[in-house]
């Protein structure tokens, strides 16, 4: 006899997994600040008229090396690992799981959407769910096979990249287009530094606001099809999938000398690939360029193994400590994933864009990484207190409210 669907129980979850959820949340929040402050848009010339160059400068190579790229890629092999937990929790109890699966992932469709469009263009979650409907096609797959097509994926972007250069084109450059030609309509500046203070000048309102998001899905897609995070995120989602087949997040100390092995691995390629990464991105020019092939190579092979080091070197943290260390407090944090993740965008609209307090577009990393680092403890601090008292974060309730059609009970 079936069951009645329902979410995971408290007894049902893995706080490492947890744990890892919320440490991926302080990284992706790091990277995310670069471009809410309006840093990443600004000249070199404007950067070095800061204060607190060359400092910034120093932060910006050090982001650049060990933290771009890596946290959204853990989040990923989570996602994964998530994708599996619903396959065997479903299966043993008698129920396919797809149709749970996929209405799951339409919801998480929709918020991405309404982030994407309505608060901040820089939105993962709709990727997250569109390339999540492809899971299943690899349910039958084996897990050696799982392997060689996330590594095959990881490297494809020098393939693509390398095409791109023989036939001499940019991709995503169409959608680059559109949202110039959309920018260009609504008084948008086109040159570096005019873009880069739009939204944090004193004058700047709502209206402003509006504009810039109105051709930031075009932006959005053109730097997800030129910077090959389709693919990146695919693989980490079938890395997930194997991990969560061999249950591995249940037997930590039954692989240390795997998560050992993953470590300096990691780190004694991710840390060298990352120092050449910074170099192709700073110094030479991209695709279609072929000098671009050596940016798109090192960050395929920095990004990667960066992202799993950080993840072994935490497990192998968990198993040292019998959890028992510092991190554990992540993981109320990782159970809210979805809420502080919409919570830290609104947080920096209001703190850096011009409908708030408009810090951005005259302030590097040496100030916005305290800043943000402050608001991660509140976030820690809050989620620790909350889920005392609650089952879930409040987008995690609504996001299964709707996923399983039937009231859930919020608190303890």
């Amino acid at each position: 006899m079936q069951q009645s669907q329902s979410p995971l129980s408290p007894e049902e979850r893995y706080e490492i997994l947890d744990v890892l959820r919320g440490f991926a949340l302080l990284g992706v929040m790091i990277d995310n600040l670069f471009v809410f402050t309006g840093w990443s848009y600004a000249s070199m010339e404007r950067m070095q008229t800061f204060p607190t160059w060359p400092a910034d400068g120093i932060l910006g190579a050090l982001e650049h090396i060990f933290i771009a790229g890596k946290f959204y890629c853990l989040f990923s092999l989570l996602f994964g690992i998530g994708f599996s937990i619903i396959l065997s929790r479903n299966e043993a109890r008698g129920r396919d799981p797809m149709p749970l699966f996929f209405r799951r992932l339409s919801i998480l469709l929709l918020m991405g959407l309404a982030h994407l469009f309505l608060l901040w263009d820089g939105d993962i979650l709709f990727l997250y769910a569109l390339l999540g409907f492809t899971l299943p096609l690899f349910r039958r797959v084996s897990d050696r096979n799982l392997l060689i097509i996330a590594i095959a994926l990881v490297l494809f972007p020098i393939v693509s990249d390398g095409i791109a250069v023989l036939l001499h084109f940019r991709p995503g450059h169409t959608f680059e287009e559109l949202g110039l030609r959309i920018d260009a309509g609504n008084g948008v500046p086109e040159d570096k530094d005019g873009y880069s203070l739009y939204l944090f000048r004193e004058d700047s309102g709502w209206r402003e606001w509006r504009n810039w998001q109105s051709s930031g899905w075009a932006y959005r897609i053109s730097y997800l099809v030129s910077s090959n995070r389709i693919p990146k995120v695919l693989a980490m989602f079938l890395l997930g999938l194997y991990v969560g087949r061999k249950m591995i997040y249940v037997r930590l100390p039954e692989h240390v000398t795997r998560f050992r092995k993953i470590r300096l691995m990691g780190l004694l390629i991710g840390i060298p690939m990352g120092l050449l990464s910074l170099y192709g991105e700073f110094m030479l020019p991209g695709i279609p360029d072929p000098r671009g092939l050596i940016h798109t190579t090192a960050y395929a092979l920095s990004v990667v193994p960066m992202s799993l080091a950080y993840a072994s070197m935490l497990c192998l943290l968990w198993i040292r400590t019998g959890g028992n260390n510092p991190f554990r407090y992540l993981g109320p944090l990782g159970q809210m994933a979805l809420t502080h993740y919409l919570l830290q965008t609104c947080f920096a609209i209001l703190i850096y864009y011009g409908v708030g307090l408009g810090l951005g577009g005259n302030i590097g990393p040496s100030l916005f990484i305290p800043i943000g680092l402050v608001f991660y403890f509140i976030q820690v601090l809050f989620s620790n207190i909350w889920m005392r008292y609650f089952r879930f974060g409040p987008m995690e309730w609504i996001w299964r409210q709707l996923t399983y059609g039937k009231p859930l009970p919020l608190r303890r």
